[in-house]
């Protein structure tokens, strides 16, 4: 994979911006670069550093390499952060960028703060994509698979370049200034069958396999949203008393607190009895008690944005740096702040230890690195974020949300790999012109799929929930039905929303289902026509195939597997038994 790369290092001094180009190591009169590239045992190892003789701030620096792609390659895209599309593209795919049309929204609706798109540069041509930490390229049940050892020196963008028969892997760190030793890249490279590459992969990174296994539990917020109190929250537990077999988790989601920010300031009309009294009552329950914060941003109503705006991290204009547009418009903390740093020690204590929550759920984490500093880039700021987080919460559970997902591997127990269920289909379509973060259902299910081999293995993997009910929801039985069979298949944490009280014999049942997790395992996942997923899996010793059907339209399709000829209804799944 590295025969044949070339390196380019561009970079600005007190005299003028200099370009050097090299493909081993080298030594110029403003820097010495190290390369090296090891063989491990099943990959290879590429390492490059860049040793400044004087202060050098960083304008550039990738790592070009050939590549031969060939019409049926795929090559999986991961996505910027939690909620970013993530799938595996062909030849003829485009990258979707924000359409130009939704410009005159963007001052007021802030899509471009949630992705990638003030940084990272949508080539729109087909046949080029980019992601983040790590990428493979398919051919048949063979990969090979580049990744980033760490994310701490900046982001990793892999750009494949499949019309030019080129791979880039670009290092986030413009702007950057280094006066020492700058160990820029670690990568892996492996090749081999998914299970193998994936496990020799993180083997590599030295993350241990996650403590916790399956977790299945409630959340307030697909149902109920903002809309929650105590009265709500006491109903749907007790809905689960009786049941032969109780949930893991309850989770109380957005809605408790006055506003974003002020996470003590606890709403006294909608919780009188305060949020320990719950945490004791989910307890009782035999539940573990999980609860929602978005630790590093504040909203325009909360006291701490009117009282502490020093605490913001500001633009380059001095002005608080908006970061999205949810609630009334949302702002970022600042990591390195002290006061900052004390606040959220607080908060945490009192969460966990006072009130005696076992598990929280951290949302919207992207925002703390939205900006770059002079001598941190977005990649360290995001890695020493978590590594705080972990710290500040120690043996409870996290389960991370709106986050890069390579500074989360080994730091969070469990973790979003997908954006937001709806509840509809995939929203409306001017919906599907703006940011790739956007609420989708469909969107989240083809993640769940994408991102599987995360599961296990970086963490626990959290499609996000599964709805069944009949009320405030739009999604058709069959949109259900398979939103519920693939969270199953390829999820690790199974939450629902539903009041379950209000099932009918025939959801009861199909709850049931959704949250028993089979003994499988997957063997390869394809999509062999649009829109139209063929899973191979083992299941309690019995090989099985399900076709699933993402589109609203009936899908024909012959097997080579099954050996037969298929026929699948719009949203339908079907599963053969080989």
């Amino acid at each position: 994979m590295f025969e044949g790369m070339t390196i380019e290092f561009c970079y600005t001094k007190e005299n003028g911006e200099k370009k050097h180009v090299f493909s081993e190591s080298c030594k110029s009169e403003d820097f010495s670069a190290v390369v090296r590239i090891n063989q491990a045992q099943g990959y290879k190892r590429l390492t490059l550093s860049i040793i400044p003789v004087q202060k050098l701030t960083i304008k550039k620096l990738a790592v070009k390499m050939p590549f031969s792609f060939h019409k049926e390659h795929r090559v999986f895209v991961n996505g910027y952060q939690s909620w970013t599309d993530s799938t595996e593209m062909r030849s003829g795919d485009k990258m979707k960028n924000i359409s130009p049309l939704a410009t005159p929204l963007m001052k007021k609706y802030r899509f471009d703060k949630y992705g990638d798109y003030t940084f990272a540069k949508y080539s729109n041509r087909r046949g080029d994509f980019h992601g983040f930490t790590y990428s493979y390229i398919r051919h048949g049940e063979s990969l090979h698979l580049l990744g980033s050892l760490s994310e701490r020196s900046g982001f990793t963008i892999i750009e494949h370049c499949m019309k030019k028969d080129s791979i880039i892997l670009r290092k986030e760190c413009e702007g950057l200034e280094i006066n020492s030793a700058y160990q820029a890249f670690d990568i892996f490279y492996g090749k081999g069958p998914e299970d193998a590459v994936f496990d020799s992969y993180f083997n590599a990174m030295g993350i241990e396999k996650p403590k916790h296994g399956l977790a299945t539990g409630w959340t307030s917020w697909y149902n109920y949203y903002q809309n929650i109190h105590e009265s709500v929250i006491m109903e749907n537990l007790d809905n689960f008393k009786g049941l032969q077999k109780t949930i893991d988790i309850f989770q109380i989601d957005d809605g408790y607190q006055r506003a974003v920010g002020d996470w003590l300031d606890i709403d006294a009309t909608k919780f009188p009895n305060g949020m320990k009294t719950l945490a004791d009552k989910i307890h009782k329950q035999g539940c573990q008690a999980g609860i929602w914060l978005a630790p590093f941003v504040c909203e325009t109503n909360s006291a701490l944005f009117r009282e502490k705006q020093d605490w913001l991290i500001k633009d380059a204009q001095g002005e608080p740096l908006p970061v999205g547009s949810n609630w009334s418009g949302f702002y970022a903390l600042d990591l390195y702040h002290p006061g900052v740093l004390e606040y959220l020690k607080k908060v945490f204590d009192t969460v966990l230890n006072d009130w005696g929550y076992d598990l929280v759920k951290l949302d919207f984490l992207y925002a703390v690195c939205l900006l770059p500093r002079k001598d941190k880039t977005r990649g360290q700021i995001m890695t020493e974020a978590m590594e705080f987080l972990r710290q500040c919460v120690g043996n409870k559970r996290i389960l991370g949300c709106g986050v890069p997902l390579g500074p989360a591997f080994g730091r969070v127990d469990y973790c979003r790999i997908g954006c937001d269920v709806g509840l509809d289909w995939d929203d409306k379509f001017y919906m599907r012109r703006l940011h790739r973060e956007r609420i989708s259902t469909l969107n989240a299910i083809k993640n769940a799929i994408g991102r599987r081999h995360l599961n296990g293995r970086a963490f626990i993997n959290d499609p996000d929930v599964f709805l069944l009910r009949d009320d405030h929801i739009s999604l058709s039985e069959a949109q259900k039905e398979t939103l519920a069979f693939v969270n199953n298949l390829f999820g690790g944490v199974l939450f629902t929303s539903d009041n379950i009280k209000k099932y009918s014999n025939m959801q009861r049942l199909a709850f049931e289902k959704a949250m028993r997790k089979e003994n499988r395992r997957l063997y390869s996942v394809d999509y062999r026509k649009k829109n139209l997923a063929e899973v191979l899996y083992d299941e309690n010793g019995t090989r099985k195939l399900s076709l699933i059907n993402l589109s609203g339209k009936k899908q024909r399709y012959y097997s080579d597997v099954a050996k037969q000829s298929c026929e699948i209804l719009p949203y339908k799944s079907m599963t053969i038994t080989l």
